[in-house]
């Protein structure tokens, strides 16, 4: 699997990028203000994340996704580490994630990849989302917070 920078001539796997987040609108935002990268496999784009300049020296990965087919082989902890050092070698020394609070298959793997939890936006979700989402029979209200030092 390589990873790599999304070429500027290319078109961002949007259809892939909404697995992670549903709005449409959120993902071209935060598209044409971030840096796309994806994995591919066999000339395939199979997982994709977003990295976005939030504030000096601090950097957010705002999305993370892996192809339905792909997932559970590993790829998004390959894709969590790639932001972490890319980050790194970008400058940055912090980088963010917030996931919803009933995402505890990514909380894991956060945390797995040396994240630490910083906080909670509460509402996060209804503020932001104009339908109700639910994950794991648990509506997402609250966006957690978390961060790593670099």
């Amino acid at each position: 699997m390589e990873i790599r920078k999304l070429n500027e001539d290319e078109q961002p796997p949007v259809e892939l990028l909404l697995l992670a987040d549903p709005s449409r609108k959120l993902v071209e935002e935060y598209i044409q203000r971030g840096q796309c990268l994806v994995a591919e496999m066999d000339d395939s784009i199979v997982g994709v994340y977003v990295l976005l300049r939030t504030r000096p020296e601090t950097v957010e990965l705002v999305n993370i996704a892996v192809d339905e087919n792909h997932q559970g082989q590993g790829i998004g902890k390959q894709l969590v580490n790639h932001a972490t050092q890319y980050a790194k070698q970008l400058g940055f020394k912090t980088i963010e994630i917030g996931t919803g609070n009933s995402s505890v298959g990514q909380l894991a793997l956060y945390q797995k990849c040396g994240f630490r939890m910083t906080g909670i936006d509460r509402d996060f979700f209804i503020r932001h989302y104009s339908e109700a989402i639910f994950e794991n029979g648990i509506q997402v209200v609250d966006m957690i917070r978390l961060s790593q030092d670099l």
